[in-house]
């Protein structure tokens, strides 16, 4: 008689040599703002595209903040605090410099756990030169939950 001894198998390694990579899912066509770029253009652009918020890039195309639809809330609050309309104001004024980049060699498994552990929406997709090739968002995780049939 053979005795068998179990052991446990590690199902997360499993997982994520099966999981796809970030670069299936990412959004590659990217909105993007500059500092300098009307918040009021901002505010259009994310409500014409039904998307939530865009990196910010200077003029050599490095990434310096985020802008989001939460950001530009504060659009409304500074020009009631203020008894002014909405007037022109810039992203340098709104964006956040709070993000999170990975690699476009990522799996999917690596990045719906930033997102199961971080308050991040959307983390930026940068290649081996550190340069923005995408954006990644818990949307896109979910279209790949979908796809993988889990």
């Amino acid at each position: 008689m053979k005795n068998f001894q179990t052991r446990a198998v590690d199902t997360m390694d499993n997982a994520k040599a099966q999981s796809p990579p970030v670069k299936d899912y990412m959004t590659r066509d990217l909105i993007t703002f500059t500092p300098d770029t009307d918040i009021n253009e901002v505010i259009n652009t994310l409500l014409e595209h039904r998307i939530s918020g865009a990196p910010v890039l200077n003029s050599v195309g490095e990434v310096v903040g985020l802008i989001d639809d939460k950001d530009c809330l504060n659009v409304l609050f500074g020009s009631m605090y203020n008894r002014t309309p909405v007037g022109p104001d810039t992203v340098s004024n709104y964006m956040s410099n709070v993000m999170k980049s990975i690699s476009v060699d990522d799996n999917i498994m690596d990045v719906a756990y930033v997102f199961s552990t971080s308050p991040y929406k959307r983390l930026l997709v940068k290649d081996e030169n550190n340069k923005l090739v995408g954006q990644i968002s818990r949307r896109d995780i979910l279209r790949a939950i979908k796809e993988m049939d889990c």
